[in-house]
């Protein structure tokens, strides 16, 4: 009976062993297997995404919710969808072209100059892609499109008159869409706000997401609309690009309307009949 304890005992002393082992095996194999641009709870990476739940509390959640879950009012309506999944590069896009925060709801919200510096932006997103999986923020060959081919920008010019002008134009104008919508011009949008906006789908816009339009295939649409915004009007005035359309109503409005005062003019310049006549 006096060698049951020491069983017991050895038994407990082996089990803690095992136990001990195990920790310090998977704690070297993770850290061996570790991302090397993982971040410790106080790297930098940490203290960003801090300061993005700071900025977020103080302007956005009062319409998207305090952790960004969506808010609503008193009346159950909806003030800002939640930003739970929508990635780093959903947000990088609303804040650095202004439309974000919103000065009111409506229809569509407008461009306008940005609020947040870009840490800040970059901050904000980072807090936001902290909270669950989403598209992040492409990188700059994703989108830069300086040494673009004429036959990338030739096959840019295929694939959005394909899926991008039935709102944008083929010209890349805008035009306007059903209750109130409309698709902006890109004509001042930046490379990387249009990458953005392809894989995040802003607004009205759908999502084309990789599986849909490849990255080579994103970057060619860029380099087309990169063309477009670097060509002159050899013409004169480019009247939206939209064609006949606005050179025939250019032509109503001004040409026709030009006759039309001339020829009031020549009619209150001829001398009526009779009127120098001398009475008998």
């Amino acid at each position: 009976m006096r060698g049951v304890p020491r069983l017991v005992r050895r038994g407990g002393f082996a089990k803690a062993l095992v136990v001990g082992a195990a920790l310090v095996i998977v704690g070297s194999a993770y850290r061996a297997l570790m991302p090397n641009g993982a971040q410790g709870a106080d790297g930098p990476q940490s203290q960003q995404i801090d300061e993005g739940r700071r900025l977020f509390a103080v302007g956005c959640s009062s319409c998207h919710g305090l952790h960004a879950e969506g808010g609503t009012n008193g009346e159950g309506r909806v003030t800002g969808p939640s930003l739970i999944g929508v990635g780093a590069a959903a947000v990088d896009f609303q804040v650095s072209t202004g439309r974000m925060p919103a000065a009111q709801t409506g229809a569509q919200v407008p461009r306008k100059p940005p609020v947040y510096t870009t840490d800040e932006i970059a901050a904000l997103a980072a807090y936001i892609a902290s909270l669950a999986p989403g598209p992040a923020v492409p990188a700059q060959e994703a989108y830069d499109v300086s040494n673009a081919t004429q036959a990338e920008i030739v096959r840019g010019g295929e694939l959005f008159r394909t899926n991008c002008t039935a709102c944008h134009n083929f010209a890349g104008r805008g035009g306007a869409l059903p209750n109130g919508g409309y698709a902006p011009s890109l004509m001042q949008t930046t490379p990387r706000n249009m990458y953005q906006a392809m894989l995040t789908g802003p607004q009205q816009m759908p999502v084309f997401s990789d599986q849909v339009l490849r990255p080579e295939d994103k970057r060619a649409i860029i380099a087309y609309l990169v063309a477009l915004q670097q060509s002159d009007d050899p013409g004169g005035f480019p009247l939206g690009r939209l064609g006949p359309v606005s050179e025939g109503l250019w032509g109503w409005l001004v040409g026709i309307g030009l006759l039309v005062v001339v020829a009031v003019w020549i009619g209150a310049k001829v001398p009526r009949i009779g009127r120098n006549r001398t009475k008998v």
